[in-house]
């Protein structure tokens, strides 16, 4: 019979233990480098689909808005509807007037960081 080398036994069962291990180490991280990539796809397309609804929920907005002004416009007078026109071109420059004042802000502050 031939001699059975216990030490020879351990080193083997040592080495496949540890040949295991990082086996497993490798396996594993490539299922966790599949998991991410499968998760930033996932996020891209959750992205991609919320900007979808959206622009679906502003136009279907736009849609609702129209018909109200439109309704409402139909229920005025031709009088009524020279003034409700004439507020409304009020309200749009004094929109447009506070858009240049913060313009104007804005490149000031740009001028004094460059003079700095």
């Amino acid at each position: 019979m031939s001699e059975f080398d216990v030490t020879e036994g351990l080193k083997k069962l040592f080495l496949a233990s540890v040949g295991a291990v990082a086996m497993g180490a490798e396996k594993s991280q490539e299922v966790v480098d599949e998991l991410v990539k499968k998760g930033e796809l996932t996020v891209d397309q959750g992205r991609t689909l919320n900007q979808e609804l959206t622009r679906k929920a502003r136009e279907v907005i736009d849609g609702t808005a129209d018909k109200a002004l439109r309704s409402r416009l139909e229920a005025m007078t031709p009088e009524e509807r020279a003034a409700y026109a004439a507020k409304v071109a009020e309200m749009a420059a004094d929109i447009d007037a506070q858009a240049v004042t913060v313009e104007v802000e804005a490149g000031g502050d740009e001028a004094e960081d460059e003079a700095e």
